[in-house]
């Protein structure tokens, strides 16, 4: 393994040199610079970064806790938080939970022992699940979802409003009989979605029927069976509700098996817009959210935590989503 007295050696200067040419520390001559530069890419030298955050007490990387990148909405949240960082000289270390509670334990454990800097979760879990983590003081942000009573900086979209306009518009087009599709129960985004379910329906005095709710995992293959159970009810709803992207894939897979036209025979919606909503035929009603802007606001909390810019109370952004009516809903009927 190629050492630092390596390349001083090759250079022919001091190993002190060779480190105020790497960390820029201190003055280095042009003529002394070239030398160590080109010592280095001749033995193909690589600092120790492990080495070199426990000398300077900074690793310049933050770690990012999701539920799935091949989610289309953590795909843009990513980005989101990974230019904010880059611009700001960090790297972004991102880990996969599944929903695992398992595993964002496993991660966060193994973040910590590489040193980030600072971390930010979609979370998974309730709050004793972050009480030890936070006492750390290694500045931590929940993005897209938060947990009740934690002190937690958190960006979140509004999701009882999001949900809420949509089942309005669902009972403007005449729908009574309005399936939802729901995520994971632990999770703050399932939760408020439902209730902006229910507050629609209560607000317009149309019954809040159980019978009508079903779990989808928040999954293509858990919305897929709750999709079937829904359809298979006597009378069946005129128009269902799926909790995210994935689960809308799902519930349109059940929707093709039972030969069911949308929106004749029955209408859908989503929430959350993503690259193939506008291309599906028809073309998907959503909620959109700014999950770009989530991740660029939650990486944005996080330095000014760690340039300790903000050093006060936690605080909770919440940013607006966006209701867009395509094709996929009509009135029971099936007029446009």
């Amino acid at each position: 393994m190629v050492t630092i007295r390596d390349v001083a050696k090759k250079a022919g200067v001091s190993v002190a040199t060779v480190s105020a040419t790497i960390n820029d520390s201190a003055f280095v001559s042009p003529e002394l610079r070239t030398r160590v530069e080109r010592a280095r890419t001749e033995l193909d030298y690589h600092p120790d970064g492990i080495a070199r955050s426990l000398r300077i007490r900074t690793s310049q990387t933050v770690g990012l806790i999701i539920s799935d990148i091949t989610n289309p909405f953590f795909t843009a949240l990513v980005r989101g938080v990974e230019d904010t960082a880059q611009a700001r000289g960090y790297a972004v270390t991102l880990c996969n939970t599944d929903e695992s509670l398992e595993k964002e334990r496993a991660y966060t454990k193994l973040l910590r022992s590489r040193r980030v800097d600072g971390l930010i979760m979609a979370p998974a879990g309730a709050l004793e699940d972050y009480q030890r983590f936070v006492a750390t003081n290694v500045p931590l942000v929940f993005v897209d979802r938060h947990v009740p009573t934690a002190a937690v900086d958190s960006v979140v979209v509004d999701n009882v409003d999001g949900a809420r306009q949509l089942v309005q518009y669902l009972i403007q087009l005449g729908h009574r009989r309005i399936g939802i599709i729901v995520g994971l129960p632990q999770i703050s985004t399932s939760r408020d979605r439902l209730e902006g379910y229910r507050q629609a329906l209560e607000a317009a005095r149309v019954p809040v029927d159980p019978a009508l709710q079903r779990m989808g995992f928040s999954s293509s293959k858990g919305a897929y069976t709750a999709g079937l159970s829904l359809l298979s009810l006597n009378p069946p709803p005129t128009a269902i509700f799926a909790g995210n992207n994935l689960m809308v894939i799902g519930l349109m897979w059940a929707v093709a098996e039972r030969g069911i036209e949308c929106p004749a025979d029955l209408s859908v919606a989503c929430f959350d817009d993503f690259e193939w909503a506008s291309v599906f035929r028809p073309r998907l009603t959503v909620v959109a959210q700014p999950t770009y802007e989530m991740g660029a606001k939650a990486a944005e909390l996080l330095f000014e935590r760690l340039t300790n810019t903000y050093t006060g109370e936690p605080r909770q952004i919440v940013l607006s989503p966006r209701f867009i009516i395509r094709d996929s809903c009509a009135s029971p009927s099936g007029g446009c």
